[in-house]
């Protein structure tokens, strides 16, 4: 599922003596470098996932390997999938995976042990991302995520709501810990065993691991006020693959920004 906007750096000083301090484009440029450099490219293996829609089978696109921003040490573990729906993510190696399609959008799923979807949800470790369309009956699901954890929305979203017989979210799920990166992007956990952004409308079980993640909003430059989809995230792994979290995280949160510059 991409997707937000990145943030301005801001930069005050005192009291400036133009002939000891570099120029302020010069300086604006280094602190920039400072707080976002640049990771250089490395290659991971590419591994293509079949997607079952409601009408036919794609079969898995094929490919050998794909340079990504993480760090040698990640990329020693992870792998790039790729559905024949087109969703790109960083996962461990050696999973299996499997993408879904249907009315509201299409999803990819990753697990360590053969994906049967008649299972009706994955238990144990897992990873899912859904690319929720906000243009068909995705847009329930969308204002449903945006009255939990997108207050600058709100306003849309009860504007889908009304009419439907059933209570308006009043905020974040009460377990939740969410970070914000901006007005479209947030970070959270959900805490084992309990409800939350983590199984919302999810393959992923609830069970004695927590779920980690981001739900980041498609807005359309010329009609922020209505997004026209959203991405979710969920990452469940043991502790021992917890360290790789972050950079999956990260390539979701920047492949869903350039797509909503699109």
């Amino acid at each position: 599922m991409g997707f937000g906007s990145a943030r301005a750096l801001l930069l005050s000083a005192g009291v400036v003596i133009l002939t000891l301090c570099p120029q302020p484009s010069l300086l604006a440029q280094a602190t920039r470098a400072a707080v976002n450099p640049r990771r250089a490219e490395v290659s991971v293996p590419f591994i293509g996932c079949a997607s079952s829609g409601q009408i036919e089978t794609l079969e898995a696109p094929k490919g050998t390997s794909v340079s990504v921003p993480i760090s040698p040490k990640d990329a020693e573990a992870l792998a790039f999938y790729k559905s024949a729906d087109g969703i790109g993510l960083l996962a461990p190696r050696g999973w299996y995976c499997e993408g879904a399609s249907g009315s509201s959008g299409y999803g990819l799923f990753l697990s360590p042990k053969p994906i049967h979807r008649s299972s009706g949800g994955l238990e144990g470790p897992a990873i899912a991302v859904n690319h929720i369309n906000g243009q068909s009956s995705g847009m329930y699901q969308i204002a449903e995520i945006v009255a939990h954890v997108f207050p600058a929305y709100r306003v849309f979203a009860k504007g889908v709501w009304e009419g439907m017989d059933l209570p308006f979210p009043s905020g974040p799920y009460p377990t939740d810990t969410l970070k914000y990166r901006g007005k479209t992007i947030v970070e959270y956990k959900t805490p084992a065993q309990t409800e939350g952004l983590g199984n919302f409308n999810s393959w992923l079980k609830k069970n004695d691991l927590p779920i980690v993640g981001a739900a980041i909003l498609i807005v359309d430059p010329n009609l922020i006020a209505n997004p026209r989809a959203l991405v979710i995230l969920s990452i469940r792994v043991p502790p021992a693959l917890a360290p790789l979290t972050p950079a999956i995280v990260r390539y979701v949160e920047r492949d869903a920004v350039s797509a909503s510059r699109e």
